[in-house]
């Protein structure tokens, strides 16, 4: 149990500094954001209660606020992500696999479980940023684009950031 707090602290704090540091500045023509951020509450264990998943998510969503000068935008996304999370993960996991703290990665779930969950989890997280940032109907299709592609650009990153720490299950512990 100390090691998965060790690991989500050191993932918290790496990838909070790869959003300020970095991902802050990547952009294209104000369309295109990056928001690998969001990997910290995809990473949280399964088992973990539903407030400390809503008080991590909030909180990680402040900190990116404190930093982007939004005032609870990313706080807003980070509680829908979390919402979201909890009901993927009621819909998709065996009631088991619901209450261990084994960490829902690209290792451990399969890809299509995988895919499925960071795609449509970055869906609802932009969503709620981007409808909440414009929190207007007269552009909708600026920001209907920059949610979708937004979303397939911060999809891709967190799967190559995922195969970069990718852990191949071996046989033996199959058998």
């Amino acid at each position: 149990m100390g090691r998965v707090i060790v690991y989500n602290a050191i993932r918290f704090l790496v990838l909070i500094l790869l959003q300020i540091a970095l991902f802050k500045n990547v952009g294209y023509y104000n369309v295109v954001s990056f928001y690998p951020y969001i990997l910290i509450i995809f990473l949280l264990p399964i088992g973990i209660p539903n407030v400390l998943l809503f008080a991590i998510a909030f909180c990680t969503g402040l900190t990116i606020d404190a930093f982007y000068d939004s005032l609870g935008l990313h706080a807003a996304a980070c509680v829908a992500l979390a919402l979201y999370r909890i009901f993927f993960h009621k819909v998709t996991l065996e009631v088991e696999l619901q209450g261990s703290f084994n960490t829902p990665s690209l290792s451990e779930m399969g890809t299509k479980w995988f895919l499925s969950y960071i795609f449509f989890g970055t869906l609802v997280h932009h969503f709620t940023l981007f409808v909440i940032e414009t929190f207007t109907f007269t552009n909708f299709l600026y920001t209907l684009a920059s949610i979708i592609l937004s979303s397939i650009f911060t999809v891709l990153t967190i799967l190559l950031m995922s195969l970069l720490v990718y852990k191949r299950k071996s046989r033996l512990s199959n058998l």
